[in-house]
């Protein structure tokens, strides 16, 4: 039997919602999201959660996104650096491929996560 797909959530701008910046790997200081946690426990139904932060491979940055998650009572299957496959990923600062390549160069460089628009 296959196990649940994955769903690979960025930690920094998806969960937490990072409106002071980064403030070093074991430090993570804004709420999270508002209603990700819900949203989280609703997916994990159907769909194991993996948490993907380059956060996590620096020194006491896993830790700490395993204690904010305890902290504010968010649950997920695990926590990384690496890409894992998945179904989607989902991502503050990600864009969607459609096919056009002529009009990427101008998609980039305009690009704004949504906390900055």
């Amino acid at each position: 039997m296959k196990g649940k797909p994955t769903v690979a959530l960025d930690f920094d701008g998806v969960i937490h919602s990072y409106t002071s910046g980064y403030q070093g790997a074991e430090n993570i200081v804004d709420p999270p999201v508002e209603g990700m946690k819900e949203v989280i426990a609703e997916l994990r139904h159907k769909y194991k959660i993996v948490v993907v932060s380059s956060r996590s491979l620096h020194k006491g940055g896993k830790a700490a996104i395993q204690q904010w998650l305890q902290e504010h009572d968010i649950e997920v299957d695990d926590i990384t650096g690496e890409k894992v496959p998945a179904i989607v990923y989902v991502d503050d600062r990600a864009m969607t491929f459609d096919g056009d390549a002529a009009s990427l160069k101008a998609k980039i460089q305009s690009f704004k996560p949504w906390n900055k628009k």
